[in-house]
């Protein structure tokens, strides 16, 4: 419908118009239960009255309601034609009093797409689970509303459920007569309020404090998952983190957690890694460990749940006024949740994580053509939804570290505080933190924010080393430069580390200097008589955000003695430097590579490791030249097979090794080990081949024929769950059959009848890297068929399609033909969707990035 993408400037004037006074909502859920009733969707009542008041009598505004069909609309006792005043996305309403009451009874489907009211059948039982996911604005497929996020308003929910139902909602609940009725909510946003409903596993406990004044605060803690899902369910590692994280932004923050209980729900077909509600955060499923996993994914894990948590603050208490200034809550909870994690948990490396895995995603992020400043131009919810991205996330985290780094952790922490108290359940813009943290700090914040939050790109520092007759520092320099698309120099607080090595072979910091770098040189006075450094780490300790670069005698030290160097935060800061060397084309991929197979085995941190796994994988995918191809994976499945059987007998590396093996196995050798693992004929002592690795050896040996349909069958009778079954569609989907890939194909394009798991799992089996020759048929019909699948689909679905299956593996002789051809469809379509544009000119670019870098490997 053309209303379902609500623009800012019609947000502006409806926040202009109203102000809101409270929701009461009543959802009937039976219906999620039994037999499909005619041909339409499945549906549900949904009833809702809504109290608000216009301070310009007889002016006209809408409401916000996605839903097959509308029974009533009543507006002050006035009963309104639905099919005059409703087209499918908005409900229109005249002749407003200065207080109203608008009440609309209305049919709203499930879904099967992650947005608006979730339904989810476990194949393992039968079982039916519900929950909802809104943001940014699918609270409208649930109830009428007025979906933006300036327009708060406590909320009321009542929900019949199916006998033996569990319901959750925002506030505490009780069930009587049948109906959940829960506590009236604290004035939120539409987008994180939140239903839960089905047979969930329930457990729970509960966060005390008492406060220097002698408050005491008592929270009650739950969290639930699917039955299946209860005997994997580590819910006493959820709680400490929780209770953790509590303690540590109640003494940071000085705010009392506002929103009483505090439910966590891990849920299945989740589109997100976690959603903010107040009171009942929801998390995707796959946080739960059904295999053993590594150190990296606990702390993955605890990482999300203080993410969300710092929500409840930045977000939920105190809300941008639209979504340019999304960054105000994902930025800060991005920053918050490594923050606490190192500063509450037991993962007090995680700032290495951050450096390494975070900071990637945005460094990609801001050299594609679609990159924005922190603060971001937001013209609608389309371009709302694509915002979610590692700019707004992972940038903007990066920003805030160099702005702790610039105004002071002290100062920093108490602008927070005045913010959030001067704030509350209210909403927000740049200038709202700008002026708190100018008076905490003693800082002009004004011009910092334009050069880090309202410009784009990201600088390259690179230091310049001189040296005198007698082998001493006679200047060091910092290079600074800008992209010709983004040409802003930033004022950077970096430290700049000296590294030389000791008698014993380690390679160590000797000397660390703090400086400001502003503008193309700086020159760092302090560093001047210093000992010749083998190796100059610009950017030390991570403070600033930057692509570091290297003079050419520390790219020389890193080529022989990477592995050498002590500190872990360190050596993470070089790995991802020489990764983004790699991705600019300026190193060549088999170089990479090389340094991954002489000195990953000698890494700490399993999470550093696992990253760098990931890279040697797609340096030789995408960046490698494509005559070395076949020899760079002769050589990655040598090392993983090397150093799997090398690794210490059940050791997390050992693990991280074995699922490396199976990303890169190609040969007959490598195969046949892994079938023989599955088997038992083989054996690695200490690996223990449970479920979760089982699929994982089971992709490779589909996607190179080796597993035909009746093993991927007889492995699903083995693991017939849900998570099982998205196993078995993405083998299927990788089999190197024309008619498979014909078949996926269809399933994901031409039909909807997958879920959102089920899709993603389809694009991902048959988009295999191997498989070049027989995926390339699909380029033109990808081009051919885009605009109609982001029309007629759901944005969710759209953007899986347009991201999952863009041509991204060409053959050699049809890289250049791709490219062509996606040009050729950005010229043609000026007009189409600016979100599905932007989605194809960043694959687009993708691929011309590793044309180049293939071409600079050749």
């Amino acid at each position: 419908m053309p209303g379902e993408n609500l623009t800012r400037d019609e947000a502006r004037e409806r926040a202009a118009l109203l102000s809101v006074d409270g929701y009461d909502v009543f959802l009937d859920l039976r219906t999620a239960v039994g037999e499909e009733d005619g041909d339409g969707p499945r549906t549900f009542r949904s009833v809702t009255t809504i109290r608000f008041r216009s301070n310009e009598p007889g002016a006209a505004t809408f409401a916000d309601l996605i839903a097959p069909s509308v029974t009533s609309v009543s507006l002050n006792g006035r009963d309104l034609d639905p099919g005059q005043v409703f087209d499918g996305s908005r409900v229109l309403l005249e002749d407003l009093a200065g207080e109203n009451e608008l009440v609309v009874d209305a049919q709203c489907a499930y879904s099967r797409t992650g947005e608006g009211m979730h339904r989810f059948v476990d194949p393992e039982d039968g079982e039916v689970y519900l929950y909802t996911q809104y943001e940014p604005a699918d609270s409208r497929r649930v109830f009428a509303n007025f979906e933006q996020p300036d327009l708060k308003a406590p909320f009321r929910f009542e929900v019949r459920a199916p006998e033996g139902w569990t319901v959750w909602s925002n506030g505490a609940g009780e069930q009587a007569d049948g109906v959940w009725r829960f506590a009236e909510t604290k004035p939120i946003s539409t987008y994180i309020t939140c239903v839960t409903a089905g047979p969930y596993h329930y457990v729970t406990d509960s966060y005390e404090r008492t406060f220097e004044d002698g408050t005491r605060l008592e929270i009650p803690l739950g969290a639930l998952c699917r039955k299946g899902l209860a005997p994997y369910f580590d819910a006493d590692d959820v709680f400490l983190v929780t209770k953790q994280g509590l303690d540590f932004f109640h003494d940071h923050f000085d705010y009392p957690y506002p929103f009483g209980k505090y439910d966590q729900a891990f849920v299945p077909e989740y589109n997100l890694g976690a959603m903010e509600n107040p009171g009942l955060v929801t998390f995707r499923e796959e946080f739960i460990f059904r295999g053993r996993v590594t150190r990296a994914s606990y702390e993955g894990r605890a990482n999300v749940i203080l993410h969300e948590m710092a929500h409840m603050w930045f977000g939920d208490l105190v809300t941008m006024v639209w979504w340019d200034d999304l960054w105000l809550k994902e930025s800060f909870a991005d920053f918050m949740g490594t923050f606490a994690n190192v500063g509450a948990t037991r993962f007090t490396d995680a700032w290495i994580t951050f450096a390494n895995r975070r900071k990637a995603w945005a460094y990609r992020a801001d050299q594609l053509p679609s990159t924005h400043p922190v603060t971001a131009d937001i013209r609608d919810l389309q371009d709302a939804k694509l915002n979610f991205d590692g700019i707004t996330y992972a940038k903007g985290a990066s920003v805030l570290k160099q702005l702790v780094a610039y105004v002071g952790q002290d100062a920093f922490l108490e602008g927070a505080r005045r913010y959030f108290k001067r704030n509350a359940y209210g909403n927000t813009r740049l200038g709202d933190l700008l002026s708190v943290l100018e008076e905490t700090s003693g800082r002009d914040m004004s011009a910092w924010a334009r050069k880090w939050l309202q410009t784009a790109g990201v600088n390259s520092l690179t230091p310049q080393v001189l040296l005198d007759a007698e082998g001493r520092v006679d200047e060091l320099a910092v290079l600074q430069e800008a992209a010709e698309s983004h040409p802003e120099l930033r004022p950077h607080r970096v430290a700049v580390g000296l590294y030389r090595r000791t008698a014993e072979g380690a390679l160590e910091r000797y000397t660390r200097v703090e400086v400001d770098v502003d503008g193309p040189r700086t020159v760092v006075a302090e560093l001047a008589g210093a000992e010749a450094p083998e190796l100059v780490l610009v950017n030390d300790d991570d403070l600033t955000y930057c692509k570091i670069r290297f003079d050419d005698t520390s790219l020389a030290t890193l080529r022989e003695h990477l592995g050498s160097i002590t500190d872990p935060l360190a050596r993470a800061l070089c790995w991802s430097a020489l990764w983004n060397l790699t991705r600019d084309a300026l190193l060549p991929a088999a170089d990479f590579v090389d340094l991954v197979t002489r000195f990953a085995r000698r890494e700490s941190d399993i999470g550093v490791l696992q990253m760098l796994h990931a890279w040697a994988n797609s340096a030789l995918v995408n960046y490698a030249a494509p005559a070395w191809r076949q020899t760079g994976e002769r050589l990655l499945a040598e090392v993983a097979l090397r150093d799997l059987r090398a690794a210490e007998p059940g050791s997390e590396q050992q693990l991280a090794w074995a699922r490396f093996l199976a990303s890169v196995a190609a040969g007959p050798d490598e195969l046949a080990l892994l079938r023989g693992l599955l088997d038992g004929t083989e054996k690695i002592d200490g690996l223990e081949v449970d479920q979760e690795l089982r699929w994982a050896f089971l992709e490779p040996l589909a996607a190179h024929g080796a597993a035909d349909e009746t093993v991927l069958a007889a492995e699903l009778a083995r693991d017939d769950t849900a998570s099982g079954k998205r196993h078995q569609v993405r083998c299927l989907a990788a089999r190197p059959s024309e008619a498979v890939k014909a078949q996926a194909w269809a399933q994901v394009v031409e039909s909807d009848a997958l879920s959102n798991a089920l899709v993603e799992a389809t694009i991902a089996g048959f988009a295999q890297p191997s498989q070049r020759e027989l995926i390339a048929p699909f380029a033109p019909k990808y081009f051919a068929a885009i605009e109609r699948v982001w029309r007629e689909r759901s944005i969710q679905i759209g953007m899986d399609v347009v991201r999952g299956l863009f041509p991204s593996y060409p053959t050699e002789q049809g890289a250049q033909a791709t490219l062509d051809a996606a040009d050729a469809w950005l010229a043609a379509h000026e007009d189409a969707a600016p979100a599905l544009r932007r989605l194809v000119l960043e694959a687009r670019d993708d691929l011309a990035r590793a044309m180049r870098a293939q071409a600079a490997g050749a």
